[in-house]
């Protein structure tokens, strides 16, 4: 059965997502609408929209369902936990690992492995997204939170959604970027004949990447990127756009020599900590594969 509550409307005006949002603090608004979607909440007894706004009087009585055990199934693997308490987790997650089940892929991925780590996170943030409120492509080493209550998951989510949150990547590109710091700006969205691939394209999403050059060498480049925006494939796609792609990134450049796999790693991670209110920074080294491809470099 859902757990149910009902919330009285006391003053009028409010959209219903605004007004479960204010009562129920412990859910996400992303969460609160899909919810709301799904036919959990009503006003007065029948389904509610998210626009929908409220008269005083009226009743609002919100559903969530249980979490299914047979949407998603533990993986036992073993995690490279870099920090855990109470209320979220931290992962240097491998490359090589898919973020969410996907058709092809449905028990190997990053959350049934944090579902067999934590059983309790399941239903948080969604059944097939056990606390999970970013994500890393598959072939991106790298930092990853995973929130172990509803509180938490609203919160980080919240972070994520304002650019609040501190993300520098560590990326490996073709050539020399010039100059060797700079901002790249430039509307994200589906790649017009290649539903698979994004691309720089005039009705994309808004999407800024600030690199910063770390080191040179005869033919490619280190570079620090922080995305201060969110947009699926981003790093990947902005640095291509300028004619640097990552090094072996076989969708937006080119395989290279000796690596398997896009250099390209999480390696900082910084946000405020939704119990203590204070800024907490992670940080996770270059994994084997990508450091011994750097060590057989020549500098410039």
């Amino acid at each position: 059965m859902n757990d149910r509550v009902e919330y009285l409307v006391e003053t009028g005006g409010e959209r219903l997502d605004v007004f479960l949002a204010e009562q129920s603090p412990d859910l996400s608004r992303s969460r609160i609408r899909k919810l709301i979607d799904d036919g959990h909440v009503t006003v007065d007894g029948r389904p509610g929209k998210a626009s929908t706004r409220l008269a005083a009087g009226q009743t609002v009585t919100l559903g969530v369902p249980p979490p299914s055990s047979a949407e998603l199934h533990p993986w036992e693997v073993p995690l490279s936990v870099v920090f855990e308490d109470e209320d979220l987790i931290v992962i240097d997650k491998p490359a090589g690992m898919t973020v969410h089940p996907a058709p092809g892929n449905e028990d190997h991925t990053l959350a049934n492995a944090i579902l067999a780590h934590a059983p309790d996170i399941e239903g948080i943030g969604g059944e097939r997204r056990p606390g999970i409120v970013h994500r890393l492509d598959k072939d991106t080493s790298g930092l990853i939170v995973v929130a172990k209550n509803e509180r938490a998951h609203a919160h980080l989510s919240d972070q994520f959604k304002s650019r609040e949150v501190s993300k520098v990547y560590l990326a490996l590109v073709v050539g020399h970027p010039s100059p060797p710091e700079a901002d790249i700006d430039a509307p994200i969205g589906r790649h017009p004949h290649d539903r698979q691939r994004m691309a720089i394209v005039s009705t994309g999403r808004p999407a800024i990447t600030r690199y910063r050059i770390v080191t040179s060498y005869s033919r490619s480049t280190l570079v620090e990127a922080r995305p201060r925006t969110g947009r699926t494939h981003q790093i990947r796609v902005h640095l291509s756009s300028v004619g640097h792609p990552v090094v072996a990134d076989t969708t937006y450049g080119r395989p290279a020599e000796g690596l398997s796999r896009q250099f390209l790693h999480a390696f900082r991670l910084g946000f405020i900590h939704p119990a203590s209110g204070e800024t907490v920074r992670f940080s996770a080294e270059l994994p084997c594969d990508l450091r011994s491809h750097l060590d057989r470099l020549v500098p410039a």
